[in-house]
């Protein structure tokens, strides 16, 4: 099933509502605030198997971010833990968006059909 749901409220409160929402352990969902003056955007994503996502977006909605995470991105892939490419896109939450993109599409009335693996 899916629902889509607009909103409007005081800045901060995507946060109190992704809170509520990720109590529901086999829910996904994404929550969104707008950027209005003096208050960036936010975009909450989650799902079952990765849990939340928080992305701080600018006016455009591109994901902004912060330096001290890249730095620490940068320092992990030189040590060898882990590698550039993949520590980016969870920074960007491109995992999120792989799980979350059905469920997006089928907003705009496609219909949805997973497929599952047999064996």
């Amino acid at each position: 099933m899916r629902a889509e749901l607009c909103w409007e409220g005081h800045a901060g409160m995507a946060a109190g509502m992704a809170s509520a929402l990720r109590n529901w352990k086999l829910l996904r969902f994404e929550v969104t605030e707008d950027a209005t003056p003096g208050c960036d955007g936010v975009r909450f994503s989650c799902t079952p198997t990765l849990g939340v996502f928080t992305g701080v977006t600018g006016a455009s909605g591109d994901v902004m971010v912060p330096e001290d995470r890249l730095r620490t991105v940068m320092a992990n892939a030189a040590s060898g833990r882990t590698t550039l490419e993949h520590e980016l896109e969870r920074l960007l939450g491109t995992p999120w968006d792989h799980e979350l993109e059905p469920f997006r599409r089928a907003g705009d009335g496609a219909p949805v059909r997973w497929l599952h693996a047999a064996g």
